[in-house]
């Protein structure tokens, strides 16, 4: 079992590496750029090695580092990944590589701050997925939201300051809760160790009022319909950086919170609400897919889509408690796997259709679909990739955006064929929206004189845009080195949802 201090050192680099950033005496862009770089290339390259290193036959914690924290609370600096957590360490440091690089020449106004502030973000990003302790998971679960707020009121569009307001207020308020309740237990268990957490027995009534403080924290994170309307205004206002981030990493915490804490910590409130949960995913699959249709912001329609997304998500974890017969466990543990897989997939994604709207708005300066036509044929090497993402978006098969939607579909009929046929009309619904932006955007007649003078992808662009490109069609031929990493983690996880914690 492997131990060191692996995990710290994703944390506290980004973040030291941010502050250094702040201080004065950098004497050119450059300088700033390349150790921004250097930083969050180091971080991932650290990533790597802990993934490389993980030992996926078993569903115990690894890399674990414990030291007193809070002594009178009881509280420890503890940390320590499972399979769960692991592929969203990778992703997290990756995602920042990219979004350094994307901003490397569009950045000119407070440069210094924008690197700081994703790599600060990453460190405590890398915090959230590695907690064992519950002040601790809820410390790093606010602190990030800081440098997003920034990053979306400094460097952000026209109404910047009211789409920074409003998703630090839904997102800070929807947590309060969840603070209530892991005091709650951490008074109750005699610490605020996660993992005593889930072995605690607790009540159906306990169950039930914790299961829903943390439902306000996870819905609005995910987001959930009804409480996602903070997300389109956050995504259009954020500048691409901050899109990618918000798309790729903080929209999974929610549903990594609903792994992590409510699942194991509640079961049978989780039992009890999974109607709830699988309806509201439902509406999500379906209504948001029609809001999509009827936009004409391309950041809005990607946004919406990110939802309906996040909405197989969470129908692959609570469909579990449906199902009946001997496949039951078989079952349940693909709908949970999908999910995840799904949520892997969608922040590489979402991540290239963010970068790739961000590659035409650098150069015309406009979102609206209408401003395009004909780009493919002025820049033939971006068209073919953002169809290639749009495919992947739509679940084409042999592009990861397939695996996980097909094993959340596939697990589900044994839950309910009727949802999975629900489900399964998003791809119809996808596709439409999906290809009408290929259409007006790639595909057709110039509409815009300005078009016709587009310049092709730089290197930097391409550099960006194939590192995405690859593990998207890789995960969808071979999708094993994800699923064998978290299997036994999720094997024990879907256990412990389907037992009962009542005395």
């Amino acid at each position: 079992m492997m131990h060191g201090l692996w995990l710290s050192f994703l944390i506290w680099i980004p973040v030291l590496g941010g502050m250094l950033l702040l201080l004065p005496g950098w004497k050119t862009p450059i300088l700033r750029r390349s150790f921004a770089l250097a930083i969050s290339l180091v971080t991932f390259a650290l990533s790597l090695w802990v993934w490389f290193h993980f030992e996926d036959r078993t569903a115990a914690m690894q890399f674990v580092e414990r030291v007193p924290w809070i002594p009178l609370l009881n509280a420890n600096y503890h940390l320590g990944i499972d399979g769960i957590s692991l592929p969203f360490l990778v992703l997290t440091t990756f995602s920042t590589v990219l979004v350094v690089l994307a901003g490397w020449r569009i950045v000119d106004y407070r440069q210094a701050g924008y690197f700081a502030a994703f790599l600060i973000m990453e460190g405590f990003m890398n915090g959230v997925f590695s907690a064992l302790d519950g002040l601790l998971f809820y410390f790093f679960w606010e602190a990030m939201l800081i440098p997003m707020f920034l990053i979306i009121g400094i460097w952000g569009g026209p109404r910047r300051i009211y789409a920074s307001f409003k998703f630090f207020l839904y997102t800070f308020l929807g947590s309060v809760l969840m603070l209530v309740a892991l005091i709650y237990l951490g008074q109750r268990v005699g610490s605020y160790d996660l993992l005593a957490f889930q072995r605690a027995p607790l009540g159906l009534g306990v169950q039930i009022w914790i299961f829903i403080a943390f439902l306000v924290a996870f819905a609005v994170k995910v987001p959930m319909w009804p409480v996602h309307t903070w997300l389109p205004d956050a995504h259009v206002e954020a500048p691409t950086g901050g899109s990618v981030i918000l798309a790729a990493i903080m929209l999974k915490m929610g549903a990594y919170g609903f792994l992590r804490l409510s699942l194991p910590i509640a079961p049978d409130a989780s039992r009890y609400f999974a109607g709830l949960m699988v309806a509201l995913s439902l509406v999500a699959i379906l209504y948001i897919g029609f809001v999509a249709l009827v936009q004409t912001d391309m950041k809005k329609l990607i946004a919406y889509s990110s939802i309906v997304h996040m909405g197989f998500v969470t129908l692959g974890f609570f469909a579990l408690y449906f199902m009946m017969g001997a496949l039951t466990t078989e079952a349940a543990r693909m709908g949970v796997e999908g999910g995840i897989f799904q949520m892997i997939s969608h922040g590489l994604v979402s991540a290239a259709l963010f970068l790739s709207v961000g590659v035409l708005y650098d150069r015309l300066h406009s979102r609206e679909i209408g401003t395009y036509g004909g780009v493919a044929k002025v820049m033939p090497a971006f068209g073919a990739l953002f169809v290639f993402f749009a495919m992947a978006n739509v679940g084409l098969p042999g592009t990861s955006g397939f695996v996980g939607e097909f094993q959340v579909i596939l697990s589900t009929w044994q839950a309910n064929p009727w949802w999975s046929l629900g489900a399964a009309l998003n791809l119809v619904i996808g596709a439409g929206f999906t290809l009408w932006l290929m259409k007006r955007v790639v595909f057709g007649p110039v509409q815009n004189e300005a078009v016709s003078g587009l310049p092709g992808l730089d290197w930097r662009e391409r550099l960006v845009l194939f590192s995405l490109a690859v593990p998207v069609l890789v995960l969808g031929l071979w999708p094993a080195p994800v699923i064998d990493v978290m299997r036994s983690s999720v094997a024990h996880l879907v256990r412990q949802a389907l037992a009962t914690k009542i005395g």
